[in-house]
């Protein structure tokens, strides 16, 4: 098909220029399919580009944001590459390229008479009426660009913020609550509130739907939004949240307590994790009918490392029984002193990742930093000495009620807002176990069943998945600028959130892709159907590679 042939073939404006668009990470032909599978909202009447430029450098002194310094309004044109000289060095991106005309207005805004936070709007020409906040990742204060280039070019309004701190380190917390307060929740939703004044001024007219998407931190920051802020948004897609943030950062930090250093016997050394790995599979990938190096339902993992203990036959590539019980110990729940759950195991099937991230033989740095400058404001603190008394003492203190584990999530259902959550079942930061605790901890406190939970609410765990992306399985499911393989609806949880609050129209199952080399220009491997929670994925015979051939039960 060509452009001519996809304008008149009744997509709007919006589909018809990113098809024009050469995108080196992105497959732009499904968005025929999306384009037949929901009408959108009415878009801009800002034309022609030259009224979408003057509209732009001139808006800047029109806006009235209390508490808030304009920087600049920048007209950005579809193609440059846009060079982000002040980003923090630690987070890694000074530049940025853009696919869609955009207005960019940056500003500074007050939360307190000590606080504050960066953050940009980005106004699309083809505006479809839609507005989004983005989220952010770890304890950083890094703008999430890539998801703004990413929703602009599908006509969002989108906004972002600095978290209240720039950079990825923790440091600006010390003796400081107010910025922890941004970081808890008001950055996001300070963005929001002021990003819908700035769409409203520079459109003419308000939103007509507000959405979010965000993963890790993110993903917190959406439940956190659910949770407190329910007028915020009406469609929410979170991943891999951090819920139950503080417990889950004594859960980070408990690794290092587990392993020591690499010169201690209880230390695994990385190399073995990979011998693990294939041991986890032996036991557990056929669970769900078929071995593929994926483990569909983790929580049906119960692994047992002693088989790989050295002796007998085994005398290389295995574990000392100290070893094994470090092992086995990272695979089950984390207990305070009393016997209550700080967080749960980590799932088996994450170890090739977490062997790089979490047991390493050093602290995890998200976790030494929360403890110094938001928990004890100490920055002399040694994350060696972590026990249960901090983990008591994190969860007591709960900087900001940042914990974010509120099971009533009446008023997102009684205004008819939806969510939609998905998780990563290889997660080697934040345990997939996690988050069917929470879905069951809603359904308890609401005193709904998954059949009643669905109307508002659903949970879609992504069989090999890492951290919200990535991994051995079909990972792509449209969460973020590298990860789309399609915008139909069924393949993209973006599109799927847009779909169900627009056209109540709720996903059943979200498609995830998986390409060849992890290269999408190489084509597709092949995709599965993830399951919404509490059914799960079996194999049910045939060609594997087929989505009929697996069943959600």
């Amino acid at each position: 098909m060509f452009a001519a042939d996809f304008q008149n073939s009744g997509c709007p404006d919006w589909a018809t220029n990113s098809f024009n668009m050469k995108l080196d990470q992105l497959l732009w032909v499904p968005l025929l399919n999306a384009c037949a599978s929901f009408a959108l909202p009415e878009q801009s009447s800002l034309r022609s580009v030259g009224d979408f430029q003057e509209t732009c450098t001139s808006i800047a002194p029109k806006l009235q944001i209390a508490n808030a310094t304009i920087y600049f309004s920048q007209f950005v044109a579809a193609g440059t590459n846009l060079s982000i000289p002040d980003y923090n060095v630690t987070c890694g991106q000074f530049s940025q390229a853009i696919s869609t005309d955009i207005c960019r207005i940056a500003l500074y805004v007050a939360t307190s008479n000590r606080s504050g936070i960066n953050m940009e709007a980005w106004l699309p020409a083809n505006w479809t009426g839609r507005f989004l906040s983005t989220g952010n990742g770890g304890i950083s204060g890094c703008t999430g660009y890539n998801d703004m280039v990413y929703t602009t070019r599908l006509g969002f309004a989108s906004v972002g913020a600095n978290n209240g701190h720039n950079g990825t380190s923790g440091g600006a917390f010390y003796n400081n609550p107010e910025v922890v307060a941004d970081f808890a929740y008001r950055s996001v939703h300070t963005g929001v509130v002021v990003g819908k004044a700035i769409s409203k001024a520079f459109y003419g007219k308000a939103h007509k739907k507000s959405y979010y998407l965000g993963c890790s931190t993110g993903g917190r920051q959406g439940f956190k939004s659910a949770q407190d802020f329910p007028e915020d948004f009406d469609g929410i897609v979170a991943g891999a949240p951090a819920f139950a943030f503080n417990n889950l950062t004594s859960w980070s930090g408990h690794f290092y307590i587990l392993e020591g250093n690499p010169t201690s016997p209880t230390f695994v050394p990385t190399n073995m994790w990979p011998i693990i790995h294939q041991d986890i599979l032996k036991q557990c990938d056929a669970i769900d009918g078929y071995i593929d190096g994926i483990i569909e339902d983790p929580l049906l993992c119960n692994y047992d490392s002693k088989g790989l203990i050295c002796g007998g036959n085994l005398t290389t590539n295995c574990l000392t029984p100290v070893q094994s019980q470090t092992v086995q110990k990272i695979f089950s729940p984390l207990y305070a002193a009393d016997g209550s759950l700080v967080y749960p195991r980590m799932q088996p099937g994450s170890e090739i990742s977490a062997a790089y991230i979490s047991y390493t033989g050093a602290p995890f740095p998200y976790m030494a930093d929360w403890y110094r400058y938001a928990i004890y404001n100490d920055p002399s603190w040694d994350p060696a000495t972590l026990n249960t008394t901090d983990y008591a003492n994190a969860a007591r203190i709960n900087p900001s009620n940042i914990e974010t584990w509120k099971g009533d999530l009446s008023a997102v259902h009684n205004r008819g807002a939806k969510i939609l959550h998905y998780h990563g079942q290889m997660d080697a930061i934040i345990t997939s176990d996690n988050s069917p605790r929470y879905y069951e901890h809603v359904s308890k406190t609401m005193r709904l069943k998954p059949t009643q939970l669905d109307s508002f609410y659903r949970f879609f765990r992504i069989s090999g998945m890492d951290h919200c992306y990535g991994g051995d399985g079909a990972s792509v499911i449209g969460q973020s600028l590298n990860s789309v393989a399609s915008l139909d609806p069924s393949q993209n949880v973006l599109m799927a959130i847009v779909n169900w609050v627009e056209n109540g129209k709720a996903p059943e199952t979200i498609i995830g892709t998986r390409f060849v080399n992890d290269t999408q220009s190489l084509g597709v491997q092949y995709q599965r159907a993830h399951c919404k929670y509490p059914k799960r994925n079996v194999y049910k015979g045939g060609d594997a590679k087929k989505l009929n051939s697996w069943e959600c039960v």
